[in-house]
């Protein structure tokens, strides 16, 4: 998936997540997008990995893209140290929520995922798309219409 997907999934998920826990829907619609991008650190053309070079290098050189970075290891990692580290409940749980829709979003795509580092084996789902295809923009649109959806709920509109 491309990484406007990813945002829209991580804000999908954060403002979805808003309506199960009473955290601020604020927080978490912005942890979810940062939080959804992490993941691609991998990946030096990635949105994150632009940002930062160096370490995308490292990753990638370390593991590979969709590796380390796409598992449940790498997770459980994150929400150790998140909880650990970070003032805020909201905060680690948006990034976390972030992080699982870009395991979700990748697992639909052709090449999938290494959910379960250092096994080798790929997760992917039976039907995938391809990156950037025309599917993609379909999951994109489905996606918004959830962040819209979820968003209204979630900061009390009227309808």
């Amino acid at each position: 998936m491309t990484g406007k997907t990813h945002i829209i999934g991580g804000i999908a998920a954060g403002l979805a997540f808003a309506q199960i826990t009473n955290y601020d829907p604020v927080i978490l619609l912005g942890a979810g997008a940062v939080g959804a991008v992490i993941p691609d650190i991998c990946h030096g053309g990635s949105k994150i990995g632009r940002a930062f070079p160096l370490v995308s290098k490292i990753i990638n050189g370390l593991f590979g893209h969709r590796t380390f970075t796409h598992s449940l290891v790498f997770l459980l990692m994150a929400a150790y140290l998140f909880h650990t580290f970070l003032p805020n409940a909201a905060l680690a749980a948006g990034l976390l929520v972030g992080i699982g829709s870009h395991l979700l979003l990748d697992m639909a795509t052709k090449n999938g995922i290494k959910l379960f580092f250092p096994f080798k084996f790929t997760v992917r789902f039976p039907v995938t798309t391809k990156t950037g295809g025309s599917a993609e923009h379909v999951i994109f649109a489905l996606l918004s219409f959830l962040a819209v959806y979820f968003g209204f709920s979630a900061f009390d509109f009227v309808y």
